[in-house]
């Protein structure tokens, strides 16, 4: 026997089957909202891994196409690796969930969603996140849950529950909430410009929501959850704590990390940590475990120091900024390229402009996302932390990273029909320490507009850090991180947008929730923070979008023809279009309603593809002239091509004003000639006179 839950939220029902189905999994919740339907499991490993200092927390999210009646594409006809949308849904999966499950835990834990149906009213994401929650908190995992998870939409200015895929794809926010029956413990959000009080307004309302789930999945627990096993604790005795600051005291330790410079600091710190090896050599298990240790000790000092004294280990302020520097382009031939330095985080973008026809391709669960036309990457190399490791490309962070200034930066672009180009933005790290995602929206606006891509508004972005106390209202709040910061701090709350709003906002946390005095300051220094690195440092290298592209850039001609009208265009098996093609040495993308983009280097060659295009499509009429090449020759006259496949025929009587014995006497193949339009003859040809053209 199994049993089902249900709740009604945002006007539909959303039902757990548990026991039904994957009884082997320690927890196993069959989701369904409306006719979606999300299989969740969780699963840990008996004993501990060994020789890590980490929990070895695995988030999957699982795209199956059968999910909307589709067989997937290739060879092997199978589902291939992850999705960048499976990888961002693990991604927002996994950072709330992690900070719940016990800090001394290594046992390997798995949280599989395998989306199995998917309804267009009711988005597959967020039934794998809530069933990931509930399957955990049955399950005998030890967790400090539940947590739940709302999403919200925003029309005309009216917020909507839980949208629909096409809501959430159309509407002016993307906003994803999770929370505990305390706090809010992860925010992610895309937004049109939306304004700081709107997107409170937004979050307080999904955190309401995230409470009647809460108690919903507080009643399911009750009733059929497991007892949670015991594991073995990896903590460090605190008797080498004491032992540890009778070598390095408290005062000495911070003295080797409070520098700005992440290099020194390093340095400072291999030193302590061979003093430690030297004196535990005898104590096999504290050597073990000592990196982890020194890890601690070095936290401990950061946390108190900032906490108590206020006190950055660089020595800035609280709301200080590191050093800023900008510049544009830095590479040449590109389309467009900058440079955004903040303290020893440095970023260079390189935007590339194509046409249209390069947009990518998606295959995936939701039937409108069939192309994407801005792409960012983000490349994440070990040189820029000082490291050596062999590049296997990008991974979950750097998709993350990616994806994160690409919405940060996608209200700001242009329409097709304004600019008609596909935009690929690929942000370089040549150094970090601290919020290289917020430094690349920075070098990513700046190239686009050094490429010529008319962007309404300026975006930044800045990262706002976090340092709490024993109680709710100790903490204290830090503009721009660094990497130290990030590491040792409860919080890292990247906010990016224009002047008049917010376009993005993620939010990930080492703690058990936050406050909404913590969330309101976060905001209201991430604006203080971006106003500032706009008006001081951005516009200073480049203030508005160039008015044209680059001259390495390809350049696009728009025009309009009859729909009716493409099939001339195009010719049999394409090969009027590859004629015009290879003459001009442009691309030529067509769509359905007529709309011809020509692309090219040289303006002159493609203002000869738009004159053949606008040739073919046009209706003849007498008195029209063409220029046109002689490419056959008969007894009676010589056909003339005019345009790609188009031919018309100068009777030997129309070729000279005198009498002619032969064709050949006056035209050769491949002359080029000018004729006049004499109409159709009654053949339906189309009739051409050259004797005639000088009198027209």
């Amino acid at each position: 026997m199994y049993k089902t839950f249900s709740i009604e939220i945002g006007g539909r029902t959303l039902s757990v089957d548990i026991g039904r189905v994957s009884a082997q999994a320690n927890g196993a919740a069959f989701m369904h909202y409306g006719e979606t339907t999300v299989l969740s499991t969780a699963t840990a490993s008996e004993k501990p891994r060994d020789g890590i200092d980490f929990f070895p927390l695995s988030v999957e999210y699982e795209e199956k196409l059968y999910s909307v009646g589709k067989i997937p594409g290739g060879f092997n006809k199978r589902e291939g690796k992850a999705s960048e949308n499976a990888v961002l849904t693990s991604r927002v999966i996994d950072r709330p969930m992690r900070p719940l499950f016990p800090k001394d835990y290594r046992n390997d834990v798995t949280l599989n969603n395998l989306v199995m149906s998917v309804d267009p009213e009711c988005r597959p994401e967020l039934v794998a996140m809530i069933g990931s929650a509930i399957a955990t908190c049955i399950s005998d995992i030890p967790f400090c849950g539940p947590c739940a998870m709302t999403q919200m939409g925003l029309v005309d200015g009216e917020l909507i529950i839980n949208p629909s895929q096409e809501i959430w794809r159309t509407g002016d926010m993307q906003l994803t909430v999770a929370s505990t029956a305390e706090k809010v413990i992860m925010i992610e959000a895309g937004a049109n410009e939306v304004p700081e009080a709107k997107m409170l307004e937004a979050i307080y309302q999904a955190h309401d929501i995230n409470q009647s789930l809460i108690k919903w999945i507080n009643d399911i627990v009750a009733e059929v959850g497991k007892e949670k096993h015991e594991y073995t604790s990896c903590a460090i005795p605190e008797e080498m704590f004491d032992a540890m600051k009778k070598i390095v005291t408290p005062e000495e330790m911070e003295v080797a990390v409070f520098t700005d410079e992440k290099q020194i600091r390093e340095a400072n710190i291999r030193d302590i940590k061979a003093k430690m090896e030297e004196a535990f050599a005898e104590n096999e298990e504290w050597l073990a475990i000592l990196g982890e240790a020194l890890y601690q000790y070095q936290k401990k000092t950061v946390r108190k120091m900032i906490l108590k004294d206020h006190k950055r280990p660089d020595g800035r302020e609280l709301t200080q900024i590191r050093k800023l520097a900008a510049e544009v382009d830095i590479i040449p031939r590109v389309h467009g390229s900058a440079m955004f330095t903040r303290g020893q985080t440095q970023i260079c973008n390189v935007c590339t402009l194509a046409p249209l026809s390069e947009v990518q391709r998606i295959d995936g669960l939701d039937e409108n996302d069939k192309a994407k036309r801005y792409m960012h990457h983000y490349n994440f190399p070990s040189y820029s932390v000082g490291e050596t490791k062999v590049s296997r490309g990008p991974g979950r962070r750097e998709i993350g990273h990616g994806a994160l200034a690409e919405r940060a930066l996608v209200p700001v672009l242009p329409s097709e029909e304004e600019f008609p180009y596909a935009i690929r933005t690929v942000s370089e790290t040549f150094e970090s320490n601290g919020s290289t995602s917020m430094a690349s929206t920075c070098a990513s606006c700046m190239s686009l507009m050094a490429a010529g891509v008319p962007i309404k508004k300026m975006v930044a972005g800045i990262s706002c850090g976090l340092v709490t106390g024993e109680t709710d209202d100790d903490f204290v709040l830090l503009t721009d991180i660094q990497g130290l910061e990030d590491f040792f701090g409860d919080m890292d709350f990247k906010v990016t947008g224009t002047k008049d709003g917010i376009t993005a906002i993620q939010m990930d946390i080492k703690i058990h929730g936050l406050t909404r005095p913590i969330v309101e300051g976060a905001i209201a220094r991430c604006r203080d923070a971006r106003m500032f690195i706009m008006e001081t440092c951005m516009s200073k290298a480049i203030a508005e979008p160039r008015e044209e592209v680059g001259k390495y850039a390809p350049k696009i001609i728009q025009i309009k023809i009859d729909p009716e009208k493409i099939g001339d265009v195009v010719g049999q098996r394409g090969k009027t279009i590859n004629e015009i093609i290879a003459r001009t040495g442009v691309k030529i993308d067509i769509t359905d309603d007529g709309a011809v983009s020509v692309c090219g280097t040289d303006m002159e060659k493609m203002d000869e593809a738009v004159d053949m295009i606008q040739t073919i499509v046009t209706d003849f009429a007498e008195g029209q002239i063409f220029e046109g090449k002689v490419v056959s020759i008969k007894e009676f006259g010589a056909f003339i091509e005019f345009a790609p496949g188009k031919e018309g025929m100068v009777h030997i009587s129309r070729i000279a004003k005198e009498r002619i014995n032969k064709v050949e006497d006056v035209l050769h193949l491949g002359d080029e000639v000018r004729v006049v339009c004499l109409g159709k003859d009654k053949m339906g040809r189309m009739s051409f006179s050259i004797k005639d053209c000088a009198q027209n």
